[in-house]
């Protein structure tokens, strides 16, 4: 079986050389975010993730429509907050994207606040199920007469769409409260997982299997996480001890209160498995938690040499992931490193869907 593996785009401010140290040459802009993304591309990574924020880095679909005529074999999967933007033209946006990829569009859907605006767990997240609901309808070309608590509409899909053969580009999501999960259970296609231990993200698996199957679905697995890979376990390691050996941890704690995320459930897993970890951050072999002193989401690497990190990643497929988002630091430097030592040695396609246009 063949997994999905993508890169991270890093449009949001988060490329080091020493983690928690802001080099200017590393600084998110076009030119910078451009070449990670042509690096992965010109690899043969099959996907890479567009992240989205606001007080952070620069604008996704700006992003993405500047680098779609210039990306060969990717897909783009690029980030989008429900509610951010009136949906139907989020929708027209999209399908433009889309086409321009010649269908190599993936969409990843974030459910934080929209900047400026506070809203609790509950309304926010039947926010997000609302706007996946119609987003999904408009892309695939299909009429809406929805009335709901934060959606009331009747219309048309855009004309690209309408005219399109294309199903509905693949949602990806991720989230870990009862709420997200629930969301994902009904309209998520491939559910995203932050680093966890792989019994952790067994048992992740196993109840959004259970969640799922209530609703008549099956979804994909994915697994968001950094690797650190190098000819030798040894050098990893050393190389995890450099990113923050300059790293202060009150400097970490402000890095990671910027997020707009940063109290979420799954941010405080994360902070779970560095209170687990040993003296030097491994919560269990070749597993680092050490990134997390210094970044919101996603808080741990996978460390070691080539054959422990595809042994790795063969633990995690074991149990069910079927998509891989890595990070590194820098990012088109261990873009570079993780292709040459592993992406090769794993089999790897970009996902088929398992949706259709008709539904």
């Amino acid at each position: 079986m063949t997994v999905e593996i993508s890169w991270f785009g890093a449009l949001c401010d988060d490329d080091y050389e020493f983690l928690g140290h802001p080099d200017p040459k590393l600084r998110t802009s076009y030119e910078h975010n451009r070449n990670i993304v042509l690096t992965a591309d010109r690899y043969g990574y099959d996907n890479i993730l567009l992240p989205s924020g606001y007080e952070l880095g620069i604008e996704t679909i700006a992003f993405a429509g500047a680098l779609a005529p210039q990306v060969k074999h990717m897909h783009l999967l690029t980030a989008v907050r429900m509610g951010e933007m009136w949906v139907p033209q989020l929708a027209r946006q999209l399908v433009t994207l889309d086409e321009v990829l010649d269908g190599r569009l993936t969409i990843n859907i974030i459910s934080s606040d929209i900047p400026g605006e506070k809203l609790p767990s509950e309304p926010r997240y039947q926010r997000t199920l609302e706007w996946m609901q119609v987003l999904r309808l408009l892309l695939d070309g299909q009429p809406v007469d929805y009335h709901g608590e934060f959606l009331d509409l009747e219309l048309d899909a855009p004309r690209i769409a309408r005219e399109t053969s294309r199903p509905a580009p693949p949602f990806y999501f991720g989230g870990f409260s009862d709420a997200a999960k629930d969301v994902a259970a009904k309209e998520a296609d491939v559910f995203l997982t932050w680093p966890d231990t792989v019994a952790g993200v067994a048992g992740t698996v196993d109840e959004m299997r259970g969640r799922a199957a209530e609703h008549g679905r099956e979804l994909v697995y994915g697994l968001r996480a950094h690797v650190i890979v190098r000819e030798t376990e040894a050098e990893a390691k050393a190389a995890a001890r450099r990113l923050v050996s300059k790293l202060d941890d009150e400097e970490g704690a402000a890095i990671r209160a910027k997020s707009l995320d940063s109290v979420s459930k799954g941010v405080s897993r994360q902070s779970e498995l560095r209170e687990g970890s040993d003296d030097e951050g491994y919560v269990e072999e070749n597993l680092w938690t050490g990134v997390g002193r210094a970044r919101s989401g996603a808080g741990a690497a996978l460390v070691g040499d080539p054959d422990q990190i595809v042994a790795k990643i063969e633990a995690y497929r074991e149990v069910g992931v079927e998509a891989f988002i890595f990070s590194g630091y820098p990012h088109a430097a261990e873009c570079d490193l993780f292709a040459r030592h592993v992406l090769d040695r794993v089999g790897h396609a970009p996902l088929r869907p398992r949706w259709s246009r008709s539904g």
